[in-house]
């Protein structure tokens, strides 16, 4: 019985250090940081993404504008148009058309100047977020790597513990098991110098003497935490 409640305290020590190696810490950190450049990352985008819709809206005017010009010009300079006030009014329109396009071509350039500190920053974040993704690599191949090795000795445990539980008696190992699974893992105890080394009171004299009197084979427990004795 003590036998195979040692190797269940095993199983749970390397189930526990299964669950706590110092890489899930890292990883966790990892990823948290992440979260964080993400957030970085989804801010500065946005910032990007409206600073580009700005250029390339100006962008089109400027081309709209072009165009214009390009029309009037043509008109002014084609014969269609004699009358020198119309004349006027067209080579007018194209110097107001001119310092249209000046003035949306210093806006375009002034986004563009905008957006390089932006576009600098996405860059760096970028990168960023690839290096915390590579680190991560690392950390859960080294979580994979303490896993098999843990995963090895938990079989080697539980397969020796399983033999050894198959000598006990059904009842026996199903109170056991009870017992186990409501005290802390704990389900069967020695006694030692009176005392219960699965809960550490002593017991009473009355229940000490009871126990040394009663046949080899009787199943014990203790009379403070209910544990299965074995003296």
């Amino acid at each position: 019985m003590l036998a195979v409640q040692e190797h269940d305290l095993a199983v749970d020590r390397l189930v526990h250090r299964r669950e706590t190696l110092p890489e899930r810490a890292e990883l966790a950190a990892v990823d948290d940081e992440a979260a964080a450049v993400d957030a970085k990352l989804g801010d500065a985008a946005g910032r990007g993404d409206e600073l580009e819709r700005r250029q390339t809206r100006l962008e089109e005017e400027v081309a709209a504008v072009e165009r214009r010009i390009t029309e009037v010009d043509r008109r002014l300079y084609s014969g269609e148009v004699s009358a020198s006030r119309e004349l006027q009014a067209m080579a007018a329109e194209i110097e107001a058309l001119k310092r249209r396009r000046s003035d949306l071509e210093d806006q375009a350039l002034s986004v563009m100047e905008e957006r390089e500190p932006v576009d600098a920053e996405v860059s760096e974040l970028e990168a960023q977020r690839l290096a915390l993704d590579e680190r991560a690599e690392v950390v859960q191949a080294a979580i994979a790597r303490a896993e098999a090795v843990i995963d090895a000795e938990l079989a080697v445990e539980r397969e020796t513990r399983s033999e050894l539980a198959a000598a006990l008696p059904t009842d026996l190992a199903t109170q056991y098991d009870r017992l186990r699974a409501r005290l802390g893992g704990i389900g069967a105890a020695r006694l030692v110098s009176g005392s219960c080394t699965g809960c550490h009171l002593t017991l009473s004299a009355i229940e000490l003497d009871r126990i040394r009197r009663a046949p080899p084979d009787t199943v014990q427990h203790c009379e403070q935490c209910g544990r299965i004795l074995v003296p």
